[in-house]
């Protein structure tokens, strides 16, 4: 089993009728990106975007990117966000 860090980004942006929200996305998965109304939501929903994007690349026996904005550890990890 190995682990993988995948760099993020979240901005600010605004729903058509001008509310506040949050832009989430993974640099390295091309158009693995969500949003939520506070930026807390966005990376909740960006985690399970991700897990998403991941198990279906293995699915497809496709391989994991690993850019510069990854970091692949050849053993399970955890990471903690502060």
């Amino acid at each position: 089993m190995k682990s993988y860090v995948f760099k993020v980004a979240i901005e600010p942006d605004k729903f058509e009728d001008g509310r506040e929200a949050w832009h989430a996305f993974c640099p390295a998965l091309k158009g693995c990106h969500t949003w939520g109304h506070t930026y807390e939501e966005a990376l909740a929903n960006l985690r399970e975007a991700i897990d998403l994007y991941v198990q279906d690349l293995i699915e497809a026996g496709e391989q994991i990117p690993v850019d510069q904005g990854t970091i692949e550890l050849s053993e399970p990890a955890v990471v903690v966000n502060v």
